[in-house]
């Protein structure tokens, strides 16, 4: 915002001093307040899409429509805080592994890998934003979207926002037990803003953005360029961010929505995913945001020698306080 005011300012002394006197910008004063207070997070050479009717400033830029969701106030911790209260959310504990307490559910331990290898890509490449796809419906998508964010708030001062962005499909709030609405389509379409959209259930530093209302047109919704600006007003407060998307291949929300991450991660069922349909999908991505696949629906009786190390490792560790050691 400063570098904003601080040209225009450089532009205006050096324009008074080659004429011998004051002159007016150019441009209208009101767009220059808009620019440099409500979007403080947004590049100066980056450019909305404009809409049908919108009225453009004579400098270009975004386009001044009240369809804009507003950015008056400043996003903050602090006012998160205020105004996203706590809710009562009733997840479903056979599929949301983390919040019955359970450090040994089926599944948890898995989730802790995936956890440490998405940190050690972290160390190769800048990585917050990480959208979760699979090929087609059903093959667990929201399932590896939900646990992964629960199972990164797990680590002390961590603080993760869930995004449901499958607008098609959404199942996220039926897993956390909680309400779709507000939600990111009525961000997308101009009707909330940051704070009304964003929940926060009893797990500590855990945040969610449902999918919102039901709507029409999906493709063009996540197209409009709005999703890259929230996670540009939220990124700064979350550690990791995680978003589900539709699948890959029936639809193209997913390769549009890749494009406002890091990195993907995909999801393959065992026994399930035809392979050419997963080829399909890792084909809607460049290689260098494809972070990596996870394997869902495994049965675990055939993974003998995994399934027996983690429970003679657990079984060690009971026994080390128990006895002291």
């Amino acid at each position: 915002m400063s570098r904003i005011h601080e040209a225009l300012k450089k532009a205006e002394q050096e324009r008074a001093a080659s004429q011998g006197g004051p002159s007016q910008p150019d441009y209208p004063p009101s767009y220059a307040t808009t620019a440099a207070a409500e979007l403080p997070m947004m590049p100066v050479a980056e450019k909305l899409p404009v809409e049908v009717g919108a009225r453009v400033p004579a400098s270009g830029g975004v386009p001044l429509t009240s369809a804009m969701p507003s950015f008056g106030s400043p996003f903050s911790l602090d006012a998160l805080l205020a105004r996203c209260l706590p809710q009562p959310w009733a997840p479903d504990e056979k599929t949301m592994l983390f919040f019955n307490g359970d450090d040994r559910a089926r599944g948890s331990e898995e989730f802790r890998t995936l956890r440490s290898r998405l940190y050690h890509a972290r160390e190769k490449m800048p990585l917050k934003k990480v959208l979760v796809t699979s090929a087609l419906p059903k093959e667990g998508k929201s399932f590896t979207a939900s646990n992964l964010a629960q199972v990164l708030v797990r680590q002390h001062g961590r603080r993760v926002l869930l995004i449901d962005a499958d607008l098609r499909g959404p199942r996220l709030h039926m897993m956390l037990g909680t309400t779709s609405s507000p939600g990111l389509a009525d961000y997308l379409q101009g009707g909330s803003d940051e704070f009304s959209i964003m929940q926060r259930g009893p797990m500590e530093n855990l945040f969610f953005i449902p999918s919102g209302q039901k709507i029409s047109d999906p493709a063009e919704l996540v197209a409009n360029g709005r999703l890259k600006l929230l996670l540009q007003r939220v990124e700064a407060l979350f550690d990791w961010i995680v978003i589900d998307s539709p699948p890959a291949v029936p639809v193209s929300d997913a390769s549009v929505l890749a494009k406002a991450c890091d990195g993907v991660l995909m999801v393959v069922r065992s026994n399930a995913t035809p392979v050419d349909m997963a080829r399909r999908a890792r084909q809607e991505f460049p290689d260098e945001v494809l972070v990596g696949v996870v394997l869902n629906g495994t049965n675990m009786d055939a993974l003998p020698y995994t399934r027996y190390y983690y429970d003679a490792y657990q079984k060690s560790a009971t026994e080390s306080k128990t006895t002291g050691k």
